[in-house]
């Protein structure tokens, strides 16, 4: 066993991977940039080494200044995470030239499987089936639109070297086809530098269901299957292991197949073998499709962890450090059903915007497993993603797992910054996923109900005037008169401002007024009550103060003195939603715009958004330029005045 690793990666990963390796005894090197000089996977580490600037290309992407960082300090091997420099061939060539360990798959494995087309050829030759389609080195529009007729609509153009659902493109008639694939071509090339891409046939009812593998160079185990299928724009929402309605015949197919597909290219370390499952007739072992490998450990990993009792970064270090497989086939079983949400930084109304801020208040209940890289007082950095933590649940059941990932959810307090906490929420009580019935499409039919925003109630609305006021410490004298019960009132903001009244009767009893309702506060052996219930937690932090009822509500103390006069918005401003890089300005001075038309676009959180025109209107200032970073509100581009 290695004496110390590197881990060249940040965030939550390298603090997952950091728990295991020193409970194992393993030291552990941090490499951290400029934005994450505090962060909290550089605290945990046993020693930690700045390596460039904010941007990954300046830092978490430099695998040579990684690589000396392990040599100056001595590691013995390099711990990849996921992301950045993980599926990287170049990287562990470089790693193990300098006479070090990459905990991870050969470079030639990962160069097998690191173009969707080349990869498909390999698992076909081992048996593996494979989605039909066009995957061949001609790159003819002609060409490629004869594939899609060949294949029959609707088909998906994807990048060969794609990801995360960059350069991916669903047509469903052959007039949108050559439209879809430049497009595509577009995304794909600013993404990864490769515009290739092949053409798929789509699936009508598609569930994303992966098979979760170990090799150690020649032989290689299954420890079941995770579904994923519950996505939005591609990106995973909440995973769970077993899939359900799984088979024992099918979870055998499966199985085997991601068995063989590691065994086709020799793979050393944990990987993920991805499969497209058309299940418009139930799951059967005839309608699955191999899609990509994942080589690397996967960000919803820990759900094959709880429900198999294995710890797969140990497993990671145990082979790496070359050992053979810790368990055979037949030593792995199933025990129960779990499930992870991931919590996400992000604006959820505003079409999922990735979000900036400061944790001012972040705590997890004790029942759940929770994955996190950062603590109260971080930082949401729009130089990376924006998650703040995965949720994790384990239980006997489905429904029970699923019933705990709801309480788990209700009870994650988080204050600072815009999340998706109550989307999660709504997930867990959508109809269709608790009876398992789920598919890729699910969210995308259901998003209006699933974002529908709940109103305000007025117990919470009470709970943070009574903290604005003062009125919310244990009982005492705080905010009674002596001589006749004390009136005040306050303004807060919310959705809406908010005016509220209340009568303070004593040192434990307060009448509210929230409109035309009418609240009692009482206080007793076991604190504040407010309508009978309860009063919820609360955190302050400044002017703002969060009620952690229903996965949070943010309040500010209103000062009527202080009234933003631009409230109202201003559309002749097309300003930055974000601190990001400016890629591209499609606008000139003079230029007349329509509403909605793309007027720049803007690089932040690993994404790129679009910035549109608000209303039809004359370009009078070009305010930035390609290649500038921006904080967020800068003006990027203004109209003339109406």
């Amino acid at each position: 066993m290695f004496n110390k690793i590197l881990i060249a990666n940040r965030g939550e990963i390298a603090c997952r991977v950091m728990e295991t390796a020193q409970r194992m005894g393993v030291s552990c090197v941090a490499v951290y940039s400029d934005a994450d000089a505090s962060a909290k996977h550089v605290q945990m580490a046993d020693e930690a080494v700045h390596i460039g600037g904010a941007a990954p290309a300046e830092s978490y992407l430099k695998g040579d200044v990684i690589i000396q960082a392990a040599l100056e300090t001595d590691a013995q091997a390099i711990h990849p995470g996921y992301g950045f420099l993980s599926e990287n061939p170049e990287f562990v060539d470089a790693v193990e030239a300098a006479g070090l360990t990459f905990i991870g798959p050969s470079a030639d494995a990962i160069r097998q499987m690191g173009l969707k087309d080349a990869a498909k050829v390999v698992m076909e030759q081992a048996g593996v089936p494979v989605v039909p389609g066009y995957h061949g080195d001609n790159q003819d529009p002609e060409h490629l639109a004869g594939a899609a007729d060949t294949i029959g609509y609707p088909v998906l153009i994807k990048a060969v070297a794609g990801g995360g659902g960059k350069g991916m493109r669903l047509v469903e008639r052959p007039e949108d086809f050559a439209s879809a694939l430049d497009s595509a071509r577009g995304e794909a090339r600013t993404a990864f530098g490769n515009d290739a891409v092949l053409v798929e046939k789509f699936v009508a009812k598609p569930r994303h269901i992966e098979v979760q593998v170990f090799g150690d160079g020649t032989h290689a185990v299954h420890l079941f299957e995770r579904d994923c299928s519950l996505q939005r724009r591609h990106q995973k929402v909440i995973e769970e292991a077993p899939a359900p309605g799984m088979t024992a015949e099918m979870r055998e197919a499966m199985g085997q197949a991601g068995v063989r597909a590691a065994e086709a290219i020799g793979y050393k370390g944990a990987g993920t073998v991805e499969f497209i499952v058309d299940a418009s007739e139930g799951l059967r072992p005839d309608r699955f499709w191999f899609m990509e490998m994942n080589t690397r450990l996967q960000v919803e990993h820990p759900v094959t962890e709880a429900i198999t009792g294995v710890d797969l970064v140990e497993w990671q270090l145990r082979v790496a450090s070359g050992e053979t497989l810790p368990k055979q086939q037949d030593d792995l079983s199933i025990n129960g059903h779990a499930f992870e949400a991931r919590l996400y930084a992000e604006d959820v109304p505003k079409g999922f915007l990735p979000a900036t801020g400061t944790l001012t208040h972040l705590q997890f209940p004790t029942a759940c497993r929770a994955d996190s890289g950062v603590r109260a007082g971080d930082t949401i950095s729009p130089w990376y993603d924006p998650m703040i933590a995965k949720v994790i649940v384990h239980g006997p059941t489905r429904a029970v797992a699923l019933e705990q990932l709801h309480r788990a959810l209700q009870q994650t307090e988080v204050a600072g910054t815009v999340t998706n906490l109550a989307f999660l929420g709504a997930l867990t009580r959508h109809q269709g996923f608790a009876m398992g019935d789920v598919d890729t499409g699910l969210i995308g039919r259901d998003l209006e109900t699933l974002i529908r925003d709940t109103p305000v109630s007025a117990a919470t609305c009470v709970a943070a005037a009574m903290t604005a006021l003062g009125l919310a410490e244990s009982s005492g004298e705080a905010g009674f008169s002596l001589w006749a019960p004390l009136h005040r009132a306050v303004q807060l903001m919310a959705d809406e401002l908010v005016d509220l009244d209340v009568q303070v009767e004593g040192p434990n009893r307060q009448v509210w007024q929230v409109g035309e309702e009418t609240l009692i506060a009482e206080h007793s052996g076991r604190g504040w009550s407010v309508g009978g219930a309860p009063m919820p937690r609360v955190a302050v932090s400044g002017s703002r103060i969060t009620v952690f009822e229903n996965y949070g509500r943010a309040f500010e103390i209103f000062d009527p003195l202080d009234r933003d006069t631009s409230a109202a918005g201003d559309t002749n401003v097309i300003e930055a939603p974000m601190p990001g890089l400016v890629k591209a300005v499609f606008a000139s001075v003079g230029q007349a715009v329509k509403e909605g038309d793309r007027l720049a676009i803007l690089e932040a959180m690993k994404m790129e958004h679009s910035l549109l025109a608000a209303r039809d209107g004359i370009v009078a200032e070009v305010l930035a330029e390609d290649g500038a970073q921006v904080e967020a509100g800068a003006a990027l581009v203004r109209l003339e005045e109406e």
